[in-house]
């Protein structure tokens, strides 16, 4: 091949990308990068629908329990560590996978990220702790005052990305949208092919819901509880830790508890399927569409013979 090529299976929580990837990865005798931020972390296990021992067993992963909730990983890092991983297995490899449902992991790896001033620590815990005493919506009206560009664009309720925003903005004194600039795509040694998994939204829906009753049942109370004192570690602020979290300061019941687990990740699915969408690059493909997916690669491989 003139290039090696690289296999991006995306698309939201629950839809079946692992199960998927593993059965594409072992027809093509090649290995598997996880894109999903949330498998990194070795003591997010239950919450984080990691591939399990046998799975983990049949093809080689990377990026699953390769950190700490303690330590500081971003995308950018993510990128630049894939892409020197990735140079490794290519010499071993024609066709290696990246999967998740991580979509600004994915667009590091594949395109690069806009340049971002270094932001001081102090700024960050100032931020995060404004957010635990006076909420995000106190936030909120300061980024849509400080920068209504950006504030049209961000998801108000991923609060992660909203003190990012902030973070910048403080520290710089510019809106964070003036940072986000156009710039070309970052030079690869190999092509990538992106297929994206879909389902219909009522099948993902309870696909979703049945997934967390497994987890529950499972142990995932007891896990989030194991994590409670790390809770303001930026890790731990997602779905599935967020809503149990609440229930242990004493916010609601275990049954409202469970409610929220469940719609806000059905919430986290519609937001990562809006993020794939705008890609125009995707190939999407139902999860059973296994013959489809393999004719693609196959023609994308000989292309590049």
């Amino acid at each position: 091949m003139k290039n090696p090529l690289l296999v991006v299976i995306a698309g939201p929580t629950a839809v079946g990308k692992t199960a998927l990837s593993i059965r594409l990865a072992t027809t093509y005798q090649t290995e598997i990068l996880s894109a999903d931020s949330r498998q990194f972390y070795r003591e997010m296990e239950i919450g984080t629908a990691k591939p399990d021992q046998d799975e983990l067993e049949a093809v080689p992963h990377h990026f699953i329990n390769s950190h700490s909730v303690e330590e500081e990983y971003d995308a950018g890092q993510f990128a630049e560590d894939a892409d020197a991983l990735l140079q490794r297995l290519f010499e071993a490899h024609d066709v290696v996978f990246v999967v998740g449902g991580s979509g600004l992991y994915i667009k590091a790896l594949c395109e690069g990220l806009d340049e971002m001033p270094a932001v001081p620590a102090g700024i960050r815990e100032t931020l995060r702790e404004e957010l635990e005493t006076v909420g995000l919506e106190v936030l909120l009206a300061e980024l849509e005052e400080a920068d209504p560009v950006y504030y049209a664009q961000v998801d108000r309720h991923n609060h992660q990305r909203v003190i990012r925003a902030l973070e910048v903005i403080r520290a710089t004194g510019r809106p964070f949208s003036s940072h986000r600039q156009a710039k070309p795509k970052r030079q690869r040694s190999y092509d990538v092919l992106k297929i994206g998994i879909h389902e219909d939204r009522k099948t993902l829906y309870q696909r979703i819901d049945d997934r967390m009753d497994v987890m529950i049942a499972e142990g995932l109370f007891d896990e989030a509880e194991a994590l409670y004192p790390h809770r303001t570690l930026n890790a731990l602020q997602t779905v599935g830790y967020r809503e149990i979290f609440g229930y242990l300061d004493g916010a609601y019941d275990r049954a409202e508890a469970v409610r929220l687990l469940k719609r806000n990740s059905r919430r986290y699915a519609k937001r990562q399927m809006t993020w794939f969408s705008r890609d125009d690059e995707f190939h999407w493909f139902e999860r059973g569409e296994v013959a489809a997916i393999q004719t693609l690669i196959d023609e994308k491989i000989k292309a590049s013979e």
